[in-house]
């Protein structure tokens, strides 16, 4: 690994090639700015990510002559660029990614990514983000690292030594934190629905926000839970430190807190860096059905943007309009399901702060089907919990009415009774 300057190890990227992206609170920031700065001399360069967080300049309209961007995952940054059709969205199962980028051409050229300081044997670790960032510098042919003293070093598959590094660039700023707001009053009625289903000992898997962070605040009265996840936040640390979460009753990797990535405040990091039972791995292995059934009482905890009353999830765009991305909703749906005791909830408010029903009788137009009828078990939302496993067409759109919003009920009930004739 040789240091140099931001500016010089961009010159690495040529015209035609193909620059991954690191992931989340692991994006790094100062070489996605002075590749951007780099347009006026580059072409049909080829990006690739899964969510990423900073500004995203490379897909703003005076850069679209020199960069084509493929995304996973839709975030906030890139939102707007999609939608617009200068940035591209795949839909791809995340688990299913890392053996994309392993297998398919044409393979990653350069990789970009945030590491965390080498120890005394020369070794660094991709902190936050294994994720398919793993995958991704396994394969790449170039790899730039920012090397940044903030980012953790985190245990698990994201290890890797300076020598597979081609270029690094010291770097000293504090890495993205997401702001933990508290739970709203809906979320926190969610929570408490859904800790219900919780049962002790069970195996969990949620991801960042109010209703994620609502059920894990209603969970101090639970005993050995464990944690087997696609990404985690802070809500955990506190049931960790008070023994509620001990992961003692996994059966892959008991004791250890199993994730593929992680986002939240600088706290959440600290609680991370060094921390013996914590374990990022390859999400291609974390969010394996096959690797998720074989814990016990798999809770996968997952929300949507909107439901039909039949029981189909739309959670990653809006009509037509891409809003997130597929994700590992359907993994660990599938992963719970298949779980001795496991339970796949899709928890949400049941309407929009603007009042919209969540539980609808027809998905928009273009809404596009995350989680199939078939692989929901129940769906929560503040006005209870909706089981759907075994129940025909007319019941389970009877359980859902029930949990939409009063104020949208009774023109569900006249949707369905025209729906089924008889209701």
């Amino acid at each position: 690994m040789s240091y140099t300057t931001i500016e010089n190890a961009v010159q690495l990227i040529q015209s035609g090639q193909t620059v991954f992206i690191h992931t989340a609170a692991a994006t790094p920031r100062e070489l996605v700015k002075a590749m951007s700065a780099r347009s006026h001399e580059l072409q049909q360069v080829r990006l690739v990510s899964i969510h990423t967080e900073w500004d995203a300049p490379y897909a703003s309209p005076e850069h679209a002559h020199a960069f084509h961007t493929d995304t996973f995952f839709v975030g906030k940054n890139i939102r707007k660029a999609v939608n617009e059709g200068r940035a591209h969205y795949i839909p791809m199962f995340l688990s299913e990614i890392p053996r994309y980028f392993r297998t398919h051409e044409p393979g990653i050229d350069v990789a970009l990514i945030t590491v965390s300081s080498p120890d005394k044997n020369g070794y660094c670790t991709l902190g936050v983000s294994c994720d398919v960032s793993k995958a991704a510098i396994d394969v790449a042919k170039v790899i730039i690292a920012e090397v940044n003293p903030n980012m953790p070093r985190v245990l698990g598959d994201g290890v890797i030594h300076i020598s597979r590094i081609t270029a690094a660039v010291d770097v000293n700023y504090p890495i993205y934190t997401q702001t933990i707001h508290p739970p709203s009053d809906v979320e926190r009625s969610i929570g408490k629905h859904v800790a219900s289903l919780i049962e002790d000992r069970a195996t969990l898997q949620m991801g960042i926000g109010g209703i994620p962070n609502a059920v894990l605040q209603c969970l101090s009265g639970h005993k050995d839970l464990g944690i087997h996840t696609e990404m985690f936040s802070d809500g955990i640390i506190d049931l960790v430190e008070r023994g509620v979460i001990t992961n003692r009753y996994k059966t892959i990797h008991p004791g250890l807190l199993v994730s593929s990535f992680a986002m939240g405040s600088r706290r959440l990091y600290d609680f991370m860096d060094n921390n013996l039972i914590i374990r990022l791995m390859d999400v291609e292995y974390v969010n394996n059905p096959t690797t998720i059934r074989k814990n016990p009482k798999v809770t996968a905890i997952n929300s949507a943007i909107e439901i039909d009353i039949f029981g189909q999830v739309c959670a990653d765009s809006i009509g037509f309009r891409q809003y997130s991305g597929v994700g590992g909703q359907m993994d660990f749906m599938r992963g719970a399901a298949l779980s001795a005791g496991g339970k796949p909830i899709i928890a949400i408010p049941a309407a929009t702060s603007k009042g919209i029903s969540r539980i609808v009788s027809r998905l928009q137009p273009g809404a596009s089907v995350v989680t199939t009828r078939a692989h929901v078990h129940y769906v929560v939302t503040e006005y209870g919990i909706a089981h759907l496993l075994g129940k025909n067409l007319k019941q389970r759109a009877q359980a859902l009415i029930n949990i939409a919003h009063p104020d949208h009920r009774e023109q569900l009930q006249k949707d369905a009774f025209e729906i089924f004739k008889v209701f």
